[in-house]
């Protein structure tokens, strides 16, 4: 395969990152037989991934999604090179996951030469980008500076889009997050997010949504009031009857607010 835009430069260095021996080998051995692409080496784990890329500065880097030590959107909040990236990953809502986040593009695992090649398309694309843009840019700004209005979740084979202003509240579950749609909307439902509150809590607009807890954001807009238990104990009562405790902490920042 030889690229158009690249047949009288040097190849597109690539960085592999990937906690399992034998997926990295197999990327490697594919990327072997693309001309215009050159692996320059590879890296087990989140903290070895951010000193490889700061320390070989790849053009391009394939990146597994959960890793041990940090995962990938974390090692791109570390890194001081920014490469593009592709996610790579085995669970499919980490895909959803890299969508949501705007990424360049994303590799399912397990994946083949086909789907590789259609990815490298992309890659050269970007590369042939007059003013390309940072990684954090290209993935959405993954910290968070722009808020979103949309996300993207799986259900079944499906990827469905949904309004952040439909959401009423999120609720961490585990490594999942919740996003539960308001009552007053058609199909009322929660939906399963693979990504941490933390990170989301940076995408969302401040002047509407709130942390109330540490495992609780909510829509201001779908909220009915905010009320003292016979504990005196802050609760924020949605107007869908829900009623969701705010962390003692939380009360004092919204206390403050109100004056």
């Amino acid at each position: 395969m030889t690229s158009d835009a690249t047949n009288s430069a040097r190849p597109v260095s690539a960085l592999v990152v990937d906690d399992e021996p034998l997926a990295r080998a197999g990327l490697r051995r594919m990327l072997a037989e693309i001309e215009w692409v050159a692996c320059i080496g590879e890296a087990a784990n989140g903290p070895a991934a951010v000193a490889a890329i700061d320390a070989q500065k790849p053009e391009l880097v394939f990146l597994d999604i959960q890793m041990p030590g940090l995962i990938g959107t974390e090692v791109l909040a570390h890194v001081q090179h920014q490469p593009l990236t592709v996610f790579t990953t085995a669970i499919a809502e980490h895909a959803v996951t890299a969508f949501e986040l705007g990424a360049l593009d994303y590799l399912l695992k397990p994946f083949g030469e086909e789907r590789l090649r259609a990815t490298l398309e992309r890659v050269r694309g970007a590369i042939g980008e007059p003013a390309p843009l940072s990684t954090l840019a290209r993935f959405g700004d993954v910290l968070g500076r722009a808020p979103i209005s949309r996300l993207f979740a799986r259900s079944g084979r499906s990827i469905v889009p949904l309004a952040v202003s439909d959401i009423a509240w999120f609720e961490a579950v585990g490594d999942y997050i919740a996003a539960h749609i308001g009552a007053a909307h058609a199909g009322a439902a929660q939906h399963l997010l693979h990504v941490s509150l933390n990170q989301l809590e940076l995408r969302l607009d401040p002047q509407r949504f709130a942390r109330i807890h540490r495992a609780h954001i909510v829509n201001l807009d779908h909220v009915a009031a905010f009320r003292r238990d016979l504990n005196g104990n802050l609760t924020a009562e949605l107007k869908d009857g829900v009623q969701l405790g705010v962390s003692r902490s939380k009360a004092r920042e919204l206390r403050l607010l109100a004056r």
